[in-house]
């Protein structure tokens, strides 16, 4: 009798064991990488006469906690690409997929933002924010965390009940930035954002952009016509070219940060990265 008890409990031992390595294996997610990956998009529109053919074959990717910056003059289709991998627009040939996934449709995990600051003139700074998380899921009390932290984080703080006409225009961009980080998503898209800024706002808010995704580690895809603030962000620089617009070239930023626009580097890449947009027997300008 004693033998049998023994077995019984040795056998519910091992299928104790069993069930809880089944039960471990199974509350265990995989890994998620975040990386952004483009295959093969091309995009036309329609037109009287044909079709006018505004992306063509577009190949790239994005490691997770990357920041690249897509350089381009006007017309390249650097702000569709954009919209592409937003899920903005489903109408294209080719794959974007983010952490293995088919992008379709827009999603919490691709935050975006553009070059106006697109604020609710009705709703003050707390409220804006908060219209990103209608969907997300968190209860009262998380949202406010999140709203908080994220004034916060953009240097906003004493602002929470302003209104858009009493913010600068530089402030209400850092709510926009607010507005596309606080879901947390695994890509921020930013398209242009601070193209509608005068120099010395734009340039600190390139810094502040910067500490941000020093600090956040998010995925970021950065659209723009200046070259500078493209070396200054990007840990690569995407090079378009238009007509119809594809990659030209992709130039490592090599350079640890925060980065000093004077450092013979920096300017090497610059220049380097403004020789594709020169014409012959002349200089490009910074700004495209």
């Amino acid at each position: 009798m004693s033998e049998l008890l023994s077995r019984v409990q040795e056998s519910n031992e091992r299928n104790t064991k069993q069930s809880s390595k089944r039960s471990t294996q199974q509350n265990v997610e995989p890994q998620r990488t975040n990386d952004l990956q483009i295959r093969h998009v091309s995009k036309n529109y329609a037109q009287p006469g044909g079709n006018l053919e505004v992306l063509a074959d577009i190949e790239l990717d994005v490691a997770a906690g990357e920041f690249v910056s897509v350089v381009g003059a006007s017309g390249c289709g650097k702000s569709t690409l954009l919209r592409l991998i937003a899920g903005l627009d489903a109408e294209f040939d080719g794959t974007i997929r983010l952490d293995g996934q088919t992008v379709a449709g827009t999603s919490l995990a691709r935050g975006i933002v553009f070059q106006e600051h697109r604020l609710f003139p009705w709703l003050n700074v707390e409220q804006n924010i908060g219209v990103a998380l209608r969907n997300s899921g968190l209860d009262a009390a998380q949202k406010r965390l999140a709203i908080a932290e994220h004034i916060e984080l953009v240097g906003l703080g004493g602002f929470e009940h302003a209104y858009a006409h009493q913010l600068s225009g530089g402030m209400a961009q850092r709510v926009a930035i607010a507005r596309g980080l606080v879901n947390r998503p695994s890509v921020l898209l930013l398209d242009e954002p601070f193209g509608a800024l005068d120099a010395l706002t734009r340039s600190r808010l390139q810094g502040e952009l910067q500490r941000i995704w020093a600090r956040e580690r998010i995925t970021m895809v950065l659209v723009t016509h200046d070259v500078e603030e493209a070396v200054f962000l990007g840990d690569r620089v995407v090079v378009m070219q238009p007509r119809p617009g594809r990659v030209k070239r992709v130039v490592d930023v090599p350079m640890a940060r925060p980065r000093n626009r004077s450092d013979p580097e920096f300017i090497r890449i610059r220049d380097d990265v403004l020789r594709e947009f020169a014409e012959p027997g002349g200089a490009a300008d910074a700004s495209l």
